[in-house]
């Protein structure tokens, strides 16, 4: 890896997470010099060249690998309350280095400083849930049918755990998926995006700082760095039992048949298309906080950005005067300077996205209300940064039903009751994060019954997006039906084992069958 000199304090941050002129990008542990191609990260706050990392070649991903593989046979057998005292005290390190890290996160990926930080933190809060957690993996004791006998479960690590990981969250995802599968005996090998590669290795340093300390094996947290060539050589390894990928729709249908064609397990989170509901009982400015943060925090670049907004006709013309306005007082630019509310999107290739689906949306009739634009000039020179838009338009839209990776809000209009609303929010593929505006509890029972919201997160008098650790995290539908994060998430880190103990001198069989010799 190679590194280029740039500018916001970006250089004492990297040097502090330990990053350097180094000529491996492909880290276990181990020095050795992978033979990869070699990626360039580019910041899309001002389009300097930040570093050069080396992809992982077959040879160095067959090295992680077989590393990874030994360090399990040692990491297993921790008891769990040991590892959770590991995963403590990185979650302390992550403390200690929040600030720098949450300003790479900011520079690397556009997000604002605030929710760079706030990634961090994320991450430190999964690593305190996993803590408690390490004492609390239990399974079931169950009354046997036959005299004498104890019937039980437990759960037991699986193995080598493969994560593939997005660049809009380059370091919280991975650490939702690590901290549980360390707590569960599993060692992790991770794919960041390789958009957000220096990310991943500045969260693989931190780690393996952690477990040197400790006396512990190289190979619990391994890292590789590449495109989806480099997934593929995780997703078709019989000997990496999980998969837990987070991308779009397509990678994850990829990724899905390739791993179920081993009869792997594979845990997904991708695509949302969330909508916010709007009732006539709803509170207005509550409404307008949430929407404009749903939509245009991260630059619309979170999967569970808010992309629509679903209005009772009695209260449309208010409600979307109010969210203009709100927008009229946004503020984009340098994401590492606080006072500007929106950064810039991942890329060009982000921008040119965003522009085809504005076309779009008004080829299929919408009405730009917000016209949206790439801004240029003085501070906007990497062509990364885009005016959020908001457009008027029909659920039955194409473009409308499509996940546009970019701060495009759409407004719909709907009267009747809230299951007409209802329909609309449930019509479409995705079912990620869904939410209702209303102060009438009927209104807000129907979304959260089984006739409500499809999605795997149903919020009420809250907007799309924010999750927090501690509920599981994932949607239905083509959202991949995964969890993260808390609740009982854990359990798919592990494999499940029913055992019968009989401590009499007979052996008598299950439903009565005799079979006497």
């Amino acid at each position: 890896m190679t590194l280029v000199a740039v500018d916001f304090g970006i250089d004492q941050a990297l040097e502090k997470l330990g990053i350097k002129e180094i000529n491996n990008g492909t880290s276990t542990g181990t020095d050795y010099f992978s033979s990869g191609e070699i990626i360039e990260s580019f910041s899309p706050v001002d389009g300097a060249l930040i570093g050069k990392v080396k992809c992982t070649s077959q040879n160095d991903y067959e090295k992680v690998i077989e590393t990874a593989s030994k360090a399990f046979h040692i990491w297993r057998l921790k008891p769990a309350p040991q590892r959770g005292e590991i995963v403590r005290q990185f979650g302390d390190k992550l403390r200690q280095l929040k600030e720098p890290l949450g300003k790479l996160v900011s520079y690397e990926m556009g997000k604002s400083y605030q929710e760079g930080l706030g990634e961090v933190q994320e991450m430190i809060d999964i690593c305190d849930f996993a803590v408690g957690l390490s004492r609390q993996l239990h399974g079931l004791t169950m009354h046997s049918e036959r005299p004498g006998h104890r019937m039980y479960e437990q759960y037991h690590p699986l193995g080598v755990v493969g994560i593939i990981s997005a660049f809009n969250f380059p370091v919280a995802v991975w650490a939702w998926n690590t901290a549980l599968a360390w707590i569960c005996g599993d060692v992790c090998v991770w794919k960041p995006s390789e958009k957000t590669p220096l990310c991943g290795i500045a969260c693989q340093n931190i780690a393996a700082e952690v477990f040197k300390a400790n006396g512990l094996p190289e190979g619990i947290s391994c890292l590789i760095n590449g495109d989806y060539k480099v997934g593929e050589m995780m997703t078709n390894d019989n000997r990496v039992p999980l998969i837990s990928a987070t991308g779009s729709i397509r990678m994850g249908k990829i990724v899905a048949q390739a791993v179920a064609a081993r009869l792997g397990k594979s845990l997904l989170e991708l695509g949302g298309n969330n909508a916010i509901i709007v009732t006539p009982d709803a509170d207005i400015k509550m409404t307008v906080i949430g929407a404009v943060f749903g939509a245009v925090g991260t630059a619309g670049q979170r999967c569970t950005s808010t992309r629509r907004i679903i209005i009772h006709e009695s209260i449309y013309n208010q409600v979307k005067d109010s969210i203009v306005t709100a927008y009229k007082q946004l503020r984009i630019g340098n994401p590492l300077d606080e006072n500007y509310h929106v950064g810039p999107l991942i890329d060009k290739d982000a921008v040119a996205m965003y522009k085809k689906a504005l076309e779009q949306v008004v080829a299929e009739g919408g009405n730009l209300i917000v016209d949206g634009g790439v801004l240029d000039g003085e501070g906007y020179e990497s062509g990364c940064y885009v005016y959020p838009a908001i457009a008027e338009a029909d659920n039955n839209y194409e473009i409308v039903q499509h996940e546009t990776f970019a701060p495009i809000l759409y407004l719909l209009k709907y009267s009747g009751d809230v299951q007409n609303a209802i329909k609309y929010q449930n019509g479409v593929v995705q079912g990620l994060s869904s939410a209702i505006m209303t102060n009438n509890l009927r209104e807000a029972e129907n979304f959260l019954s089984a006739a409500g919201s499809d999605c795997g997160i149903a919020n009420v008098n809250i907007g799309t997006s924010g999750a927090e650790i501690g509920g599981a995290f994932g949607g239905e539908k083509e959202t991949g039906g995964g969890r993260e994060s808390g609740s009982d998430a854990w359990k798919v880190y592990m494999r499940r084992q029913t055992n019968t103990i009989n401590y009499t001198t007979e052996l008598p069989l299950a439903q009565g069958i005799k079979f006497d010799l």
